[in-house]
């Protein structure tokens, strides 16, 4: 399934975007934990590029921020910029549900993107998806000495593995284009209808 230029140049530069917006929400929390600056940014970091860092380690691929320093860099700029801004104004967590929402949806597109390219089956693949949404957002809140958000709160992991096995099944069935709009639509809509309505997973 080959990606029309647009197409491929608009994933690109979303999930440059989307590391902006998990770096800035894990800037957030660290403030609430009183971290000084090299935590702040350690804590972006693990934020915005830890789940795809660990999905390229099992897949046994390049990091992908290695082979282009692109994500580091606007992952910094991103979390320093709120740093600055968070020292001025008080910023809510509650104004990042819209913009993480939309990063889960790239983040998991482009995991199980990347498992499908190597090869791997459709569930294999789509659980690489799932792991590069949600995997950064466990780090961060483990080295805030949290229990991990996905891990109890409204559907996150289970919008993202439902948008990764669209994503996997309509795979080679229809246009790229169709298979990255409709995976959006599907994360997103998931995941903020459970943060209106509190829709989790029994306890």
């Amino acid at each position: 399934m080959d990606f029309s230029p647009n197409t491929a140049a608009i994933l690109y530069w979303s999930t440059l975007f989307a590391s902006v917006f998990s770096a800035a929400a894990g800037v957030i929390d660290a403030r609430q934990k009183k971290f000084d600056l090299f935590g702040v940014m350690i804590i972006a970091f693990c934020a915005a590029l830890g789940g795809g860092t660990l999905r390229d380690v099992i897949l046994d691929r390049p990091v992908f921020w290695i082979g282009d320093p692109s994500y580091l860099v606007i992952t910094w700029v991103g979390a320093l910029l709120t740093f600055w801004v968070a020292r001025r104004i008080e910023l809510e967590a509650r104004w990042f549900e819209i913009p993480d929402a939309i990063a889960l949806a790239l983040y998991t597109i482009a995991g199980t993107q990347a498992a499908l390219m190597v090869g791997t089956n459709w569930l294999v693949a789509s659980f690489m998806g799932v792991i590069t949404g949600v995997a950064g957002g466990i780090l961060r809140d483990i080295l805030l000495n949290e229990e991990p958000l996905v891990f109890k709160g409204p559907f996150y992991a289970t919008a993202s593995w439902a948008g990764s096995m669209l994503y996997a099944v309509l795979w080679h069935k229809v246009d790229a284009n169709a298979a990255v709009i409709s995976t959006l639509l599907l994360v997103f809509m998931v995941r903020i209808s459970a943060i209106k309505w509190n829709l989790m997973l029994p306890r």
